[in-house]
């Protein structure tokens, strides 16, 4: 069998809010939002008492999805990382957009720091990376073609 295609990529955050707020500048939109627990939760994420708020937004053509997830039990003292772009297994989610200055701008609103700087490569794509809630890190690149 293969795989037919991707859902989604989940990323838990602390403030669901604040991330919500951060992907909807962005440019998703909010799909829609639930809360989750029982038994089946427990066991597919392996802990007990799972209790957690999500939501999931899209991208305007439809076909990327962010699932932003926030657990109210159980209850964990660790924080995310903040390590550097280079760092093995550290996820970027990467998005098209059509002026990377001013969702750049609109973004620093939201907490965003620019990693590095805004860079252009050769006559194909204007292209930098932001840490977004948590540390995410995501990169924005505006096709020049």
């Amino acid at each position: 069998m293969t795989i037919h295609r991707m859902d989604h990529v989940g990323v838990v955050v602390g403030d669901l809010a604040a991330a919500i707020a951060f992907f909807v500048e962005l440019g998703l939109e909010l799909e829609g939002e639930a809360s989750v627990e029982g038994d089946w939760a427990d066991r597919l994420i392996g802990l007990d008492g799972v209790r957690t708020d999500i939501a999931v937004v899209r991208t305007p053509d439809g076909h990327g999805r962010v699932e932003l997830s926030t657990f109210r039990s159980p209850v964990t003292t660790a924080t995310a990382p903040r390590p550097s772009v280079d760092v093995p297994g550290i996820p970027r989610l990467t998005f098209v957009v059509d002026a990377v200055d001013d969702v750049l701008d609109r973004l620093r609103g939201h907490g965003a720091e620019l990693i590095g700087e805004v860079v252009r490569y050769e006559d194909y794509c204007r292209y930098c990376y932001v840490r977004g809630p948590e540390g995410i890190i995501i990169g924005l690149v505006e096709e020049l073609a």
